[in-house]
């Protein structure tokens, strides 16, 4: 504090601008075992947005000419091994990793692992 009562007495500006301490409010801890009043009513305000959602198998760089030659039954290779995790994107975004399974001839996804917050800010870029 002391050298801030020296910057202002050796500032040529004069006295009209003195510097004034701030004052912050105390935190409190936010509740972690449920979502807020406020924050349930933001919720409800997003709840039935439709998001798009998709989940990549793997990915693989084709030339034009090989795209154009494809036909039923072509195969096309993938740069993930059988069995490896596959990647739930929302927006885009990987959210998750899991398995693929088939329910009533249906294709289907149980999750394995939900991204943390550090690894989703990671696949930001």
């Amino acid at each position: 504090m002391e050298q801030v009562k020296e910057l202002n007495e050796n500032s040529s500006v004069g006295n009209e601008n003195q510097i004034q301490s701030i004052q912050f409010s105390q935190l409190s801890p936010s509740k972690t075992t449920g979502i807020s009043d406020n924050g349930k009513r933001n919720l409800d305000l997003v709840v039935d947005i439709p998001v798009p959602v998709s989940v990549e198998l793997g990915h693989t760089t084709m030339l034009v000419k090989d795209i154009l030659s494809l036909s039923q039954g072509s195969i096309v290779e993938l740069d993930k091994v059988a069995g490896a995790p596959v990647d739930l994107l929302v927006r885009g975004k990987l959210l998750a990793q899991g398995e693929v399974v088939v329910v009533d001839e249906n294709f289907g996804l149980k999750i394995t692992n939900i991204c943390g917050s550090e690894e989703r800010i990671r696949n930001l870029g």
